[in-house]
């Protein structure tokens, strides 16, 4: 079997940002929730002495406090100032651009429309930078007729452009929607890919990890870790195109690559 590395891959800037300042932390520091959606990652932090919380007030009055690459919203921000934590921004700048996005949307008076996951912690930061009665996830809408949209930073690409052409069939639409540049470079490298299957590395928690998988043109895998890609059967594949989520280690995709040229020669 050939094994072909499909680039871009590896961590984004994004990551690379955040990861660099919590390994700038010392031990005893908090992070709240998955500084990124990958358990490699977040168990070598907390090898490191960094705790993972899902609330402040899990975290001590006046204690370090490091806010995920995925954003929190401004109430947040407020709850940390309230109890004098010291905080460390690792929000993702792009993320960051949809939060100020949203903002004006918001500051304007229009109905913000937010296509993604309601569950994934970016969406939840983007609703409260404009507050539950003014935000509507994706397939939710409002009544109004003009409305601004915005889009989570790690959705499929096409997917994001079906919705807002739908949108503007039926409102006045003002947009910033798009995924990162990071995401839709990755998701057309392995549309692009001609071969027998794709091996995506990353973690299922990772949504830009799983929309690799589904953009894949031909046969997708996924596996998290080394145990995992032992386990997947490549039996009757003879190119195998591998690529890994925006927040996968690149030492674990080299080991994985060379597992994978010397177990299927």
């Amino acid at each position: 079997m050939k094994v072909v590395p499909i680039s871009p891959h590896g961590f984004c800037a994004g990551v690379t940002g955040a990861v660099r300042k919590a390994l700038a932390l010392k031990s005893g520091a908090y992070c709240l929730h998955d500084l990124v959606h990958n358990e490699i990652v977040v168990d070598g932090l907390k090898r490191r002495g960094i705790a993972f919380v899902e609330t402040l007030d899990e975290v001590p009055c006046g204690a370090t406090v490091l806010f995920s690459a995925h954003g929190v919203s401004p109430e947040v921000r407020r709850q940390a100032a309230s109890r004098g934590l010291s905080v460390v921004d690792a929000t993702c700048p792009f993320v960051t651009r949809v939060h100020k996005a949203a903002h004006e949307f918001s500051e304007r008076n229009l109905p913000v429309v937010v296509i993604g996951h309601p569950d994934h912690a970016e969406v939840k930061g983007i609703v409260g930078e404009v507050g539950a009665s003014g935000a509507f996830v994706y397939p939710n809408l409002p009544s109004a007729k003009h409305i601004g949209v915005v889009s989570q930073t790690t959705m499929n690409a096409d997917e994001v452009s079906k919705i807002v052409a739908g949108l503007r069939e039926r409102f006045d639409v003002e947009t910033t929607a798009e995924v990162c540049h990071a995401t839709k470079e990755r998701q057309d490298a392995v549309r692009a890919f001609q071969g027998d299957a794709v091996l995506v590395l990353g973690s299922t928690q990772s949504s830009n990890t799983r929309r690799l998988c589904e953009v894949a043109p031909c046969r997708a895998f996924r596996a998290g870790n080394m145990e995992e890609v032992a386990a997947l059967d490549f039996e009757g594949i003879e190119v195998l195109g591998v690529t890994s989520g925006a927040s996968t280690p690149e030492d674990f995709f080299e080991s994985a690559v060379q597992y994978l040229r010397e177990k299927w020669k």
